[in-house]
C-alpha cells in the first residue's frame, strides 16, 4: 500500500479525548472507586442504553468488533462444512471470524455506487450450504439492506450486519443494528462510537440469541464454571463501558459534523477527475470520505505535496490475501477487484478544525486540474 506521511492525518483520536477529558475522567474514576473491572454495573448500563440507541431489544457487549462477527456465527452454531457470503472489499475482518469459526467464506460482489454487498450477486452465490450473509455497511454508507432482507427471506439465510463503520446511519427511521437477525460493531478508538481501546457489541431483538451470545462471550458458562456450550473469552471491560457512556450522547453531533465535512469535500473535489461512492443522506454516517481514482497513487502523491496525508481502505481483496494462497475457489468479481484498485482515503473526522478542512478542501481544488476530466474510475 501507499502510504504519504503529512501534516493532516486521517485521524487524531486524542482530540476526542480532550474534548471530553472531564467527563472521562470521572468516569474512570467512577470505574476504580468501584473495584468492579469485568461484566459490572457500567457494562449493564452500556448494553441498555446502546440498544435503546439502536432500536433492538439487547446489546451483548464484547472485546472487540472481530470478536462480534465471530460470536454472531457461534450463535448460530455456524461451523466446519458450512458457507457464509460476505464482501471482499472490506478489510477481512468478516472473512477473519468465519475463518475462525472453521466456515467458509463465500464473496459476493459489491454494487458500483456504495460498494457495499449486491443482492443480485447475493442471490447467484447462495447454495445449500449458506448459512449467513453478513452485510458490511462500508465507509459509514448503509447497504441495500431491504434488497438483501428480501433475497435471505426467500432462501431462510440469516442475515446479519457488520456495523463496524456505521454506527448511528439510519434509513426510513431505522438504525444501522436493526435491521438483521444480529449485527456486530466494533468500538476502536477511530470508529464513529469509539472507545479507548478495543471494545465491541453484538446487538439483537431476539431474546434466545442474546441469551446464547451471552454465554458464548465467557467460555460458554450459563453458570460459573459450568460450560454448555465451547465458548471464547471475550469481555468489554468496565473501563471501555464507562467511556463508551460519555462518549452514546454526542454520537449524532459528531456524526452530523462528519457529514458535513465529507460534504464540503466532495463539493471542493468536484471538478477532480475522481468520483466519490455513496449517499449523502441519513444512511451514509461517513465514517470515511473516500475518492475512486485510476490515478491514486498520483493522486495521494498530490495531495501529499500539500501537506494532506491519504490511506487506502482497503488496497486488496479477500481471496487475494496471502492467508488464502491457494484456495482453488478465486472469484472474479469485476467491481470489487476495481474498489480495491482505486479507493482513496482522505481525512474526515469530526475534531478537524474548519481551518484544517479548508486546507483539504483548497488542496483538492488545486490537484483537481491536475487530472484530465474523465480519467477515473
Amino acid at each position: 500500500p501507499v502510504s504519504w506521511n503529512a501534516m493532516l492525518p486521517i485521524n487524531i483520536p486524542s482530540r476526542l479525548i480532550e474534548a471530553h477529558r472531564g467527563e472521562l475522567d470521572r468516569a474512570l474514576k467512577r470505574v476504580l472507586d468501584s473495584g468492579w473491572l469485568l461484566l459490572g454495573p457500567e457494562t449493564e448500563a452500556f448494553e441498555t442504553e446502546f440498544a435503546a440507541f439502536c432500536g433492538v431489544r439487547n446489546t451483548v457487549s464484547c472485546a472487540c468488533g472481530t470478536d462480534a462477527l465471530e460470536l454472531m456465527l457461534r450463535a448460530l452454531e455456524i461451523g466446519p462444512g458450512d458457507e457464509v457470503i460476505t464482501a471482499a472489499n472490506a478489510g477481512f475482518y468478516s472473512s477473519t471470524a468465519i475463518l475462525r469459526c472453521g466456515a467458509q467464506p463465500v464473496y459476493a460482489d459489491v454494487e458500483a455506487n456504495a460498494l457495499c454487498l449486491s443482492a443480485e450477486s447475493v442471490a447467484d452465490a447462495i447454495t445449500e450450504r449458506t448459512c449467513a450473509v453478513i452485510a458490511t455497511h462500508l465507509y459509514g454508507q448503509l447497504a441495500d439492506i431491504a434488497a438483501l432482507e428480501k433475497v435471505c427471506a426467500v432462501r431462510s439465510v440469516p442475515l446479519l450486519e457488520d456495523c463496524a463503520q456505521a454506527h448511528g446511519a439510519s434509513r426510513d427511521g431505522r438504525l444501522a443494528g436493526s435491521f438483521g437477525r444480529m449485527a456486530a460493531f466494533s468500538f476502536y478508538p477511530t470508529k464513529n462510537l469509539g472507545a479507548l481501546g478495543d471494545a465491541g457489541a453484538v446487538v439483537t431483538s431476539d431474546d434466545e440469541l442474546a441469551k446464547r451470545l451471552r454465554a458464548l462471550r465467557q467460555y460458554g458458562w450459563e453458570q460459573r464454571y459450568v460450560s454448555s456450550q465451547p465458548g471464547m473469552n471475550s469481555r468489554m471491560d468496565e473501563c471501555q463501558a464507562a467511556a463508551l457512556r460519555v462518549l452514546l450522547p454526542a454520537l449524532p453531533a459528531r456524526n452530523e459534523r462528519r457529514k458535513a465535512i465529507r460534504e464540503a469535500v466532495l463539493e471542493a473535489g468536484s471538478g477532480g477527475s475522481w468520483r466519490a461512492p455513496g449517499s449523502v443522506g441519513e444512511d451514509h454516517v461517513a465514517h470515511l470520505c473516500i475518492l475512486q481514482t485510476e490515478q491514486r497513487e498520483a493522486l495521494g502523491m498530490a495531495l501529499a505535496e500539500h501537506e494532506i496525508s491519504t490511506a487506502i481502505h482497503y488496497p486488496m481483496a479477500d481471496w487475494q490475501q496471502p492467508a488464502l494462497a491457494g484456495r482453488e475457489d478465486q472469484p472474479r468479481l469485476e467491481v470489487t477487484e476495481a474498489a480495491c484498485r482505486t479507493v482513496l482515503t482522505v481525512p474526515c473526522f469530526p475534531e478537524m478544525t474548519d481551518e484544517e478542512t479548508e486546507t483539504l478542501c483548497r488542496a483538492l481544488r488545486s490537484v483537481a486540474g491536475e487530472f484530465q476530466k474523465g480519467v477515473g474510475v
